[in-house]
């Protein structure tokens, strides 16, 4: 029967039997041909696990950011004269993206050295954030200055995150010392502080 496999007292998942070819061994039972390829596969799945909220904002903020192109060439199609509408667009669009690779790389640093839920919700704060302050830019610009200055707090969040998850990374590798269950019980409820505005 392939749909379960025993081998050792232990089953084979559902995804290994669907993927990696069996054999009868001397016994009768079916076992699976390739178990370091199911493993791998195994590996592959627990490495997504740790990544997948990250990936998620990551691809939101791509979304975003064709947005505000979109946003940009819609102006610049209707420009008129004397009208500033589009001048307000294109800088709060420039504005954006200058912040953007800092914005990944902080991200990732946090998700990967720290703990990926947080950084991952700050993240998506952010991308909140940058809505309202590309927004605010096309009314006032008054208007941006909370977008700015709450972005500028969940900035200085995945910073000091991520500089915290690689002293930790150094200290733990150089001296054996751990400290990032501390690290992460902090992180995690200083994130829900970072709605407070």
């Amino acid at each position: 029967m392939q749909g379960f496999v025993e081998r050792a007292g232990g089953m084979f998942s559902a995804i290994a039997l669907n993927v990696l070819p069996l054999q009868r061994n001397s016994f009768g039972t079916r076992v699976c041909a390739n178990w370091s390829a199911h493993r791998t596969a195994s590996m592959e799945i627990a490495i997504l696990d740790n990544v997948i909220f990250l990936g998620t904002v990551t691809v939101l903020s791509a979304l975003q950011n064709v947005f505000f192109a979109y946003t940009v060439q819609n102006e610049s199609v209707h420009k008129r004269a004397g009208h500033t509408a589009f001048d307000r667009v294109n800088v709060a669009n420039h504005n954006c993206v200058d912040v953007y690779p800092t914005f990944l790389a902080l991200m990732w640093t946090a998700g990967l050295f720290c703990s990926q839920a947080p950084a991952a919700f700050a993240g998506l704060l952010y991308l909140v954030v940058r809505h309202k302050y590309f927004v605010g830019y096309l009314g006032e610009t008054s208007q941006s200055l909370p977008g700015f200055f709450f972005g500028k707090r969940l900035m200085a969040f995945l910073f000091i995150t991520s500089t915290a998850g690689i002293i930790n990374y150094a200290t733990n590798y150089f001296f054996e010392i751990n400290f990032l269950y501390y690290i992460q019980t902090a992180t995690k409820a200083s994130a829900a502080l970072l709605l407070i505005p």
